[in-house]
């Protein structure tokens, strides 16, 4: 029976981690989305700092490597663009380079599961 849970345990925080869900539609209205995000000026009030990359194959993992799609079937997340921060499931900033995305408030890292 322990061997089944830890099994089970296992398969589940492997999928966790092979999460592709980076691939992100921006929806025009908050009840479309999965999730409400609001962008902050700097990444100390950020709970995930985000990377836009130009190619689908390159949003892996649940990082903050995000491709925007055209289409919401393309998706594995829909957002909604809050205009204030109280409105927002999750904060993000945009940084410059790959490096530097990552989140940092894990507690917030399954909305994009």
């Amino acid at each position: 029976m322990k061997a089944v849970r830890l099994l089970l345990i296992t398969g589940f925080l492997l999928m966790a981690i092979h999460a592709r869900s980076q691939k992100v539609f921006s929806c025009q209205y908050d009840y479309q989305a999965d999730v409400k995000v609001y962008v902050a000026e700097n990444d100390y009030e950020a709970d995930l700092l985000v990377y836009k990359v130009g190619y689908d194959y390159q949003a892996e993992g649940n990082e903050g490597k995000w491709f925007f799609v055209k289409y919401d079937y393309q998706a594995d997340k829909k957002i909604y663009f809050c205009e204030y921060k109280y409105q927002a499931d999750l904060v993000i900033c945009f940084v410059d380079y790959s490096y530097q995305a990552k989140w940092r408030n894990r507690e917030k890292i399954h909305l994009m599961f």
